[in-house]
């Protein structure tokens, strides 16, 4: 009798082998902001940056602590990964590094003799790495630098296809790519390369108006509105060939980063009259031209990409990563010129969101698995993926050190939360997962009324710690975004800018019109003063239900009480520290600063009734200038 494969005649049940998880692992190490991805069947588990637990900024080393973290939220161990993912290809940016200063003989020995030890002792080994510090001797995995990115952006998008783009400082040899995404697969279709580098043209930048690089870009767009464009025709006339589909060449003569030890040299300076301004000093009119300067000159370089990677792909959405698509400002311009009809913006856009890309185009580039089903909403979770911490943790911590604290009911808490706002009282806000990319989403952030003319100032030196100048972000509720601000779209991940609505505008007097540069700050704009910048605009967060219930209901509380949906958030920290992770990191960064209130959890603590505090650092010598 004939039998076909497969066949059940006798139409009995027959149990199927239960399928294997696929678990895949992504890295980011060895450059900055080093990180961890856990992804199981291309769902994202678990997602942290290393220097959350090391309490180091930035930190680059391997992210131990971070793939720790990974695996026991999954509750599997390491001989359970499929595959391990790195985010580049170390060989191949090592022979870049080869090729760059083969090509400059003669220059850049110092930087030359400090790179190389580094990479003979560390960046080419990531195997046996990998297998010294976690046991792991299966499948390793090297996607390019950009491909990650590119996966990063597309793969947890709404979208089930879209174009992409990812601008950086630089990976192997790209800077920029573009491509589309489809279902399973993210394409490039054409890259820049090194030298040339919009990233690095930023934080040439953010090094002569004296910030530091790799972390001191946002401040760059944060003093750019102080400014005016003067020194722009000087970019385009000396600095960068910039063509219409956005592609430019940089003439490397004012440039040092390609070989030395600094970003800029001595005719760049001449070029914009005089020296990198050094660390801490007081800022000039000079500082907050160059800014406004670099600013309008990114914002036409994303503009001009956008559009001709609107005409080769015809794609009707975009998604975005790398570390310039955390320039919120250049962002919020591209929506608003609408070349696309939609945005999405990883929010994990620098090398950090590179270990999510790593194990996202793992799974569905070299598993071959089929694309993921998409609704409404992204499949980033709210990036909720970093560590939490139980109401019985937090009271086992409240013990340990004999803390005073009262547990609250949720709705208790919430009101009680809302009215110590109302009275013009700071909260440290720790609750859920962590957020995984730099901003603080309403799970370790500090809080507060966004209506009060003082808190600005009050967060900036009191707080926080750093320059007066710096803006906040609001938090609102997404279906009253609109009314408050002029957007027509979330802004989940706080990645884009846009005004403050006229109708919550304050008109400047003919006196305050006069008025330029710093003094521009003490200026009341709106409804909304603590989270309203010098020219109007904010870096938006909506918040949703669905990404974080209990937020949207903090400040839906608020709304009831007050008639305004928006509240400051800023990130849980203090200067030069990493995002707090622990109720100890939170407890510390309470008591260093005067924040009035620390909510853990259903824990409320107060001020007033905590004990004497003695810090075991000299926190502003161990955090450094970020």
């Amino acid at each position: 009798m004939e039998k076909t494969i497969g066949e059940n005649p006798l139409n009995l049940r027959v149990s199927a082998s239960p399928k294997k998880p696929l678990y895949i692992l992504g890295i980011s190490a060895f450059y900055h902001d080093s990180a961890a991805a856990l992804i199981k069947d291309g769902e994202i588990i678990a997602a942290a940056q290393e220097e959350r637990f090391t309490r180091k900024k930035h930190d680059h080393g391997f992210p131990t602590n971070a793939v720790k973290y990974c695996l026991k939220e999954a509750g599997i161990d390491i001989s359970q990964l499929e595959a391990i993912s790195f985010y580049d290809k170390p060989f191949l940016k090592f022979n870049r590094l080869l090729e760059t200063y083969l090509s400059y003989p003669g220059r850049g020995l110092k930087s030359f003799m400090m790179a190389i030890p580094l990479w003979i002792k560390q960046k080419l080994w990531i195997p046996d790495i990998i297998e010294k510090e976690k046991g792991f001797t299966g499948k390793i995995l090297y996607p390019e630098h950009h491909e990650s990115h590119a996966a990063s952006a597309f793969f947890p998008s709404k979208f089930d296809e879209a174009a992409f783009l990812t601008i950086d400082g630089v990976g192997e040899y790209a800077t920029a790519s573009y491509g589309i995404g489809k279902g399973s697969s993210v394409k490039i279709l054409g890259e820049i390369n090194f030298p040339h580098s919009l990233g690095l043209l930023y934080s040439a930048f953010t090094y002569h108006t004296g910030f530091k690089v790799n972390s001191g870009e946002y401040k760059v767009m944060g003093l750019a509105p102080y400014g005016t464009p003067k020194y722009v025709e000087n970019i385009y006339k000396y600095l960068i060939d910039l063509k219409e589909d956005g592609s430019f060449k940089m003439n490397m003569d004012y440039f040092d980063y390609n070989t030395g030890l600094k970003m800029t040299n001595s005719k760049f300076s001449e070029l914009f009259d005089g020296p990198a301004r050094e660390p801490e000093t007081n800022l000039t009119q000079r500082e907050m031209d160059l800014a406004r300067s670099v600013q309008e000159v990114t914002e036409e370089i994303v503009l001009r990409m956008a559009r001709h990677i609107r005409k080769e792909t015809g794609m009707k959405n975009l998604c975005l990563a790398g570390g310039v698509a955390l320039n919120c400002v250049a962002n919020g311009i591209l929506l608003r010129e609408k070349i696309f009809e939609d945005l999405w913006i990883q929010p994990a856009a620098g090398d950090a969101g590179g270990a999510l890309g790593a194990a996202l185009i793992a799974h569905y580039h070299h598993f071959g698995n089929a694309a993921p089903t998409k609704g409404k909403r992204d499949l980033q979770k709210g990036s909720s993926l970093g560590p939490s911490y139980k109401n019985e943790q937090i009271e086992e911590f409240l013990k340990k050190y004999n803390l005073p604290a009262t547990k609250m009911s949720r709705e208790g808490l919430l009101d009680k939360a809302t009215d110590l706002m109302k009275e013009g009282k700071i909260i440290g806000w720790f609750h859920g997962r962590m957020e995984y990319g730099p901003r603080a989403l309403g799970n370790r952030s500090i809080i507060g009324d966004a209506r009060n003319p003082e808190m600005q100032k009050k967060m900036n030196l009191k707080i926080k710690y750093r320059e007066s100048f710096r803006p906040f972000a609001p938090s609102v509720m997404y279906d009253k975004v609109h009314e408050w601000f002029d957007i027509d779209c979330e802004s989940p991940y706080m990645l884009l800018v846009a005004n403050v609505q006229k109708d919550k505008q304050r008109k400047m007097t003919p006196d305050e019109e006069k008025l330029w540069g710093i003094d521009l700050l003490n200026i009341l704009r709106s409804d909304i003063p603590a989270v309203t910048h010098v020219d109007y605009s904010a870096r938006i967060q909506t918040v949703h239900p669905d990404d974080n219930k209990r937020y949207y209901d903090l400040i839906n509380s608020f709304y009831k009480k007050t008639g305004c949906p928006v509240i400051v958030n800023t990130s849980f920290n203090v200067r030069g520290e990493p995002i707090v992770e622990s109720p100890l990191d939170a407890y510390k960064c309470f008591m260093r600063t005067e924040i009035d209130v620390l909510v853990l959890e259903n824990f409320i603590l107060f001020k007033e009734n905590q004990p004497a505090f003695h810090d075991d650092i000299k926190w502003q010598e161990v955090y450094e200038l970020d």
